[in-house]
């Protein structure tokens, strides 16, 4: 690789005031060749494409603020399902409905979730994303909190270039390395993509029936089940312990009703839906927001991004899309807000300080956090919810 490429290309770049970490970045460059022929890659492929990759500042920025992880949930669903989101995908459903309901049919995913994934990932094609996917990934894979990551889908992209599935004009996309119109990862690309037509291509650009059918390919091989539902809102009764609202706490309808849980309209659970199908309970914005019970569907879209907030969206906006949709019932807490990578940091260090053994002080609110936050919440009298809020923060700092 030509030494002075990347040096050329600093003026927007991660490190363009330190020329010495960008010579590192290079060296990286260089060095991560040798894994990638080993994965299959063939060294004028690598050669060819990575000459040009630099590192972008903005990746790592939107690494570590991620809408759907640190923006409120009413906040986030604000924009997933606004009125022009739900209008726009109303239009393109029924401008697309023969070709959806055609993959509908062969793969078993409801149409109106394969809409709401379009609009939320790209707004219906409309925006795809400009950044040049390998530098992105390069970007990722060199530095920060997803370096495996972003190797690996780096080792992804390199693939689709050198099997001549894509140029590299096409692989632009998200700052995460997410390409196409319902922005799929490169192994996502490898594993899922689907050529529709028959065309010898696997189009997730410009091409409607493969962009719907391997969206469709990937949340059924995911668990996705046609005509089952995703979840609703549920109102929960007086003094319910908050604790059983965990992802790992899957229960049929029938328990569920007996704890004294309602559809949030009024409506029994008994009355319409399988006692048998089991689900659990998230409640996003803790004690003080809505309580939804979610079933397999919804861990289906889960495995398209890991965010409450983001699959929450995908139901809600279908929903809208299917026409059956409902208000949601119990207000969103807005007065409060979610917090930031450093105040979740000190969130576990307070934990730890007061014997609560949050786990690793590393920002991630995960299950070991969550259990030490109800200890604690339940230790003060108050609903062990799990929520980390920064009107909690302020009173676990104070005790």
């Amino acid at each position: 690789m030509p030494k002075s490429v990347i040096p050329a290309l600093l003026a927007c770049s991660l490190f363009a005031s330190q020329p010495a970490t960008a010579q590192e970045f290079e060296s990286w460059i260089e060095s991560f060749k040798e894994e990638a022929v080993a994965k299959g890659i063939s060294a004028e492929t690598y050669d060819r494409e990575m000459q040009s990759v630099i590192p972008v500042q903005r990746v790592l920025e939107l690494n570590d603020s991620q809408p759907e992880f640190v923006k409120g949930v009413w906040e986030y669903l604000d924009t997933a399902v606004s009125d022009s989101r739900i209008s726009n995908g109303l239009n393109n459903a029924a401008a697309n409905s023969a070709l959806l309901d055609r993959i509908e049919e062969a793969y078993g995913v409801d149409k109106e979730i394969i809409v709401a994934i379009w609009g939320l990932e790209s707004s219906y094609g409309a925006i795809m994303g400009d950044y040049d996917v390998l530098s992105a990934l390069a970007t990722l894979g060199y530095e920060g909190r997803r370096t495996s990551f972003g190797r690996s889908q780096l080792i992804g992209a390199l693939k689709i270039l050198d099997r001549e599935y894509a140029n590299r004009s096409q692989l632009k996309g998200s700052w995460a390395g997410a390409m196409g119109q319902t922005q799929f990862i490169p192994t996502t690309y490898l594993e899922s993509a689907v050529d529709y037509d028959g065309d010898g291509r696997r189009d997730l650009w410009s091409n409607l029936g493969d962009v719907f059918a391997s969206t469709a390919n990937y949340l059924s091989r995911s668990g996705y089940v046609a005509n089952e539902p995703w979840g609703f809102e549920v109102t929960l009764p007086e003094g319910f312990d908050y604790a059983l609202a965990d992802r790992s706490n899957r229960q049929m309808v029938a328990t569920w009703a007996s704890l004294g849980i309602n559809r949030a309209d009024g409506v029994p659970l008994t009355d319409d839906i399988d006692l048998n199908a089991t689900g659990y309970l998230i409640i996003p914005a803790g004690a003080q927001g809505p309580a939804f019970l979610v079933f397999n569907n919804f861990r289906a879209i889960l495995r398209y991004n890991n965010s409450t907030s983001y699959a929450l969206g995908i139901g809600l906006l279908s929903d809208h899309i299917a026409g059956n949709a409902e208000p949601i019932v119990q207000s969103w807490p807005r007065g409060d807000r979610p917090l930031s990578l450093s105040e979740r940091k000190s969130l576990q260090e307070a934990l730890a300080q007061r014997g609560y053994n949050p786990g690793p002080v590393d920002g991630i609110i995960g299950a070991g956090t969550k259990s030490a936050l109800r200890k604690w919440q339940r230790d003060q009298g108050l609903p062990a919810d799990g929520y980390a809020s920064s009107t909690l923060l302020t009173r676990l700092l104070q005790s």
